[in-house]
């Protein structure tokens, strides 16, 4: 079984900037993919950014490129996403999703809001 733990978000105005950290912990995890989604009222959850295996191998969407920075040591268990020059549009729920290898399970974090907003 594996949990996640995420910690971070809160409010912010624009042109400020966030962390968002997360943690997979289990008995013998070996954790494959760590990623950030965000869920805005009203919108589909949408991939903001992944770390496949080793901290070299990221991928942002388009509208966080630049701005958002996701952090993972090689081999961790744990990343975290920093995030700078906030914009109203980034208000929306975070998740910290997971895969781990030899499971096709998926496993999210509980969520977490980060407010943009003057």
């Amino acid at each position: 079984q594996v949990e996640i733990w995420e910690s971070g978000g809160g409010s912010a105005q624009p042109g400020e900037s966030l962390r968002l950290s997360c943690v997979a912990s289990g008995s013998r995890v070996n954790v494959k993919t760590m990623a950030w989604y965000r869920q805005a009222p009203g919108g589909r959850r949408e991939l903001v950014a992944s770390t496949f295996q080793s901290s070299t191998e990221t991928t942002y969407a388009d509208t966080v490129k630049g701005r958002f920075t996701l952090v993972r040591e090689k081999f961790s268990n744990s990343m975290y996403m920093q995030m700078n020059n906030l914009k109203p549009n980034d208000t929306a729920v975070y998740y910290c999703y997971v895969r781990v290898f030899g499971s096709a399970s998926e496993y999210w974090g509980q969520g977490t809001q980060v407010t943009v907003s003057l």
